[in-house]
């Protein structure tokens, strides 16, 4: 098991790459012919999805790599990669293509009279590849069942935090606008810029012990 601070690293680490604020004007467009009620059943479905999503990457994430002949390092490599190309669009305060192309989007909105909460607001939209590859390699960190114990407990919390965000997303989208939106998203975008290059370079440094 890790220490305080490292937990607190990874809880900041899983708030940055799930990012609820950012999620809010899509959650908004998707949601935009629902009434208050089936809204708030929108967040409530999508947020325990994307729970359920992360939790069990957490849980069988290395497992399903080792089964594809998958060493972490290179996994590392690969999610620091992907982080990285996210994180320049969030800087961008645009929506990351690693999470959803405009095609898909558009066919979401088309398709809201049959719910989206699954798809594509849990997955990918919220619990993407990028999020889902942060924490299996944040799981990797401690071989222990309380780590991994650990770390379920820092997804609920988060993903709590961000179901208020999208339960609260008119009045939350009215009192920030998009200005402030878009200044949260590029935090958050720095924060995951810096945690993709620390994942990449330790990476790296497994993969070729010579460079260190």
């Amino acid at each position: 098991m890790l220490g305080y601070n490292e937990y607190l690293q990874i809880a900041i680490g899983v708030f940055a790459i799930l990012s609820p604020f950012s999620a809010i004007p899509i959650f908004l467009s998707l949601t935009s012919s629902q009434s208050a009620a089936e809204r708030k059943k929108t967040a409530r479905t999508a947020t325990i999805a994307t729970a359920l999503t992360m939790i069990i990457s957490v849980w069988l994430g290395e497992t399903i790599l080792n089964m594809f002949g998958i060493s972490i390092p290179s996994f590392r490599v690969a999610g620091g990669i992907l982080l990285l190309l996210m994180s320049i669009n969030m800087i961008n305060a645009e929506v990351p293509r690693q999470k959803n192309t405009p095609e898909e989007l558009e066919e979401a909105i088309e398709q809201t009279d049959k719910g989206i909460a699954i798809v594509p607001l849990a997955i990918p939209l919220l619990a993407g590849p990028g999020a889902i590859s942060t924490v299996i390699l944040y799981s990797h960190q401690a071989a222990d069942t309380l780590h991994l114990v650990s770390m379920s407990f820092i997804i609920a919390f988060v993903v709590f935090l961000m179901f208020l965000a999208l339960r609260m997303a008119v009045p939350l989208s009215k009192s920030l606008g998009t200005s402030g939106i878009n200044i949260i998203s590029r935090i958050m975008g720095l924060i995951l810029a810096a945690i993709a290059i620390e994942f990449i370079t330790s990476g790296l440094l497994k993969l070729f012990p010579g460079w260190a």
